[in-house]
């Protein structure tokens, strides 16, 4: 038979696992007592844009002038933070930065967190907040479906062009008609005629007229515009989801608004910038030759530009003079990836072409050996400026070369480029090359840092109604159980610590729906002790002893509530794959809170029953 006076008393080890797991708790729930700070950061719109003391001083001497109080600048990880007591000083110094500085920093709204130094220098970070409680990062993007129109066309004439090729039909000259369409000049009516019969037999979806008697038009229709600006929007989603999926954002909001705008909302991110950097931009690559045969710096100089080229500037600003003719555009990269080119040592990318890009590169650069190639960096931006108060966006074109090389041997599917001037752009580059190129330039006409959707009134209303009902479940266990109740509200109390410890190490978001989770399981936590106190008083009304009843009662509820916990637990799981959005978001804070519920309840609350009632004797017991 047990010994009465050691059946409520755990080994040394499992008082210091519980120990440990309750300062595990606290450790990780600590950076959520900081709050945030709103901020501005800054960093450079190129990977050569120093950000350094000097930037550091000339920013503090720029708000200095504006006499905007600022609580912190700090400079780290190729980036300069601006912390600001007062969202209104944000808001200017933002405004200000963006004017002063130009186009070759970003400068990007933040939330910085007020976590100190030290739990940052351990690794801790505060849990994220979903936008209906914090907020978060809100674009409102623009496709430019115009664009889209044109790109179709184009694909077209380089078609017409191949299709009449092959079948041997002369014509004058084919490209984009002024006002839509492509348009093709003949010399001969007949030829026209022959035209017009083999590409309604190659091209039925296109629709013809004859604007002239030696001209033919192809047309796209109605319905197939329609079909190619939908399929654009489509597809520049998918790819913004790739985006961000990239950028490692939990729970993010990527959907159609009208016919011809994506809202993207991102919710807990901290590097407005990077966010705003990758999602903003509409980077791709083209590959030309070089034009050997004229003047480059003539070119520019005099501004007349060979009917067949164009003028470009490399990164150092010096003009590079290139053929008009694009051997390959990065819409056939499938796969990118980052690392260093194994001669020089120097940044690269390792680039992967679909088979029929591959194709493609391969019959250019083979009839070109030992002449020069370059890469051509393209990027579309926006920049917004308040002008007498009102908000103006120029939209604008980045073109630079970043690379040009001699053609040594046939490329083929696989190539690098090199020419990159740090590893962080040859890491962006990769990582746009390998999300995809947006199929149709968007720019960002509205960003904003969003503030709780449900208000800040209706949130503190809400954590005040949790906080309530903490108290008043606490108050009722203390007066239902005396010291066991007050036992069950201190474990209380431990398991929201730990929920939001884990809810920190997992950095996952917390939501309105996350927090109804919480109280779920707050009012299960507490069912779970309330099974335990009635068994115990069961086992006292049956004539065990006080040591033996507390010991009953926890071993023989142990496993109605391991039942009841399962098949919460189960339905939980199934919520989180199943659902999307805020169910996900109380499915996560509901199986957290089963799992610390299940250790509160049973191993926290009886390790502290054990420290004030084991080993002892014990006339009588009130529970």
């Amino acid at each position: 038979m047990a010994n009465p006076y050691t059946l409520n008393q755990f080994p040394l080890w499992k008082q210091l696992l519980i120990g440990l797991v309750v300062l595990w708790g606290l450790l990780f729930a600590l950076p959520n007592l900081f709050g945030e700070d709103p901020a501005v950061q800054i960093s450079g719109a190129r990977a050569h844009i120093a950000i350094d003391a000097a930037l550091r001083d000339r920013v503090a001497a720029l708000l200095d002038v504006e006499r905007l109080p600022l609580k912190a600048l700090e400079l780290e990880d190729e980036q300069l933070l601006i912390r600001f007591t007062d969202p209104e000083d944000q808001l200017r110094a933002a405004d200000i930065l963006r004017d002063r500085l130009g186009r070759d920093y970003v400068v990007a709204l933040n939330l910085a967190s007020a976590e100190p130094a030290l739990l940052r220098a351990l690794g801790l970070s505060p849990m994220y907040l979903g936008l209906d409680l914090r907020g978060g990062v809100h674009f409102l993007m623009q496709v430019d479906m115009e664009a889209t129109v044109r790109q179709v066309e184009e694909s077209y004439v380089e078609e017409v062009r191949s299709l009449l090729r092959g079948a041997r039909i002369p014509y004058a000259s084919v490209g984009r008609a002024a006002v839509g369409g492509v348009q093709i000049e003949f010399r001969d009516s007949a030829d026209r005629d022959r035209a017009a019969r083999q590409l309604r037999d190659d091209l039925r979806n296109l629709e013809q007229s004859e604007p002239g008697p030696l001209t033919l038009k192809l047309s796209l229709s109605d319905a197939e515009i329609r079909e190619k600006r939908n399929f654009a929007l489509q597809q520049n989603i998918t790819i913004l989801r790739n985006r961000v999926n990239e950028l490692g954002v939990a729970e993010p909001i990527i959907q159609q608004q009208g016919s011809e705008r994506i809202v993207v909302q991102l919710p807990g991110v901290q590097d407005t910038a990077r966010a705003k950097e990758i999602l903003g931009a509409t980077a791709t690559l083209e590959f030309r030759l070089v034009d050997e045969e004229h003047d480059w710096d003539r070119a520019a100089a005099t501004g007349r530009i060979p009917l067949n080229s164009r003028l470009y500037q490399d990164r150092e600003g010096r003009p590079v003079l290139l053929q008009r003719r694009v051997m390959l555009t990065g819409d056939s990269i499938v796969d990118a990836a980052s690392g260093l080119d194994q001669q020089s040592g120097s940044p690269a990318v390792f680039v992967t072409l679909d088979g029929r890009g591959a194709s493609r590169f391969e019959d250019a650069t083979k009839d070109n050996i030992g002449k020069r190639m370059a890469v051509v960096f393209i990027e579309n931006k926006t920049e917004t400026r308040v002008v007498d108060g009102e908000t103006r966006r120029t939209s604008f074109t980045v073109e630079e070369v970043i690379n040009i090389a001699v053609i040594r041997d046939r490329l083929s599917r696989r190539f690098q480029i090199t020419g990159l001037e740090s590893t962080r752009e040859a890491r962006d580059l990769a990582l746009l090359l390998r999300a995809g190129a947006l199929i149709s330039p968007i720019e960002i006409i509205e960003e904003r840092t969003v503030g709780p959707s449900a208000g800040q009134e209706n949130i503190t209303q809400g954590f005040r109604a949790a906080l309530l009902a903490l108290i008043l479940v606490a108050g009722f266990m203390v007066l239902r159980y005396k010291t066991f109740g007050a036992i069950a509200a201190a474990t209380l109390v431990v398991n929201i610590v730990l929920i939001v410890a884990a809810l920190s190490m997992l950095q996952a978001t917390l939501t309105l729906p996350g927090i109804a989770g919480i109280v779920l399981t707050l009012g299960m936590a507490v069912d779970a002790n309330v099974l335990i106190y009635e068994r115990i008083r069961e086992e006292l009304r049956n004539g065990n002893t006080p040591q033996a009843a507390i010991h009953a009662g926890y071993e023989r509820a142990f496993d109605t509530i391991f039942d009841a916990n399962l098949t919460t637990l189960i339905a939980a799981i199934m919520l989180f794959f199943i659902g999307t959005g805020p169910v996900k978001g109380f499915a996560v804070t509901l199986s957290i809170g089963i799992l610390t519920s299940m250790f509160t309840a049973i191993l926290a609350s009886r390790a502290v029953v054990n420290f004030l009632y084991g080993g002892r004797r014990l006339q009588k017991l009130t529970v």
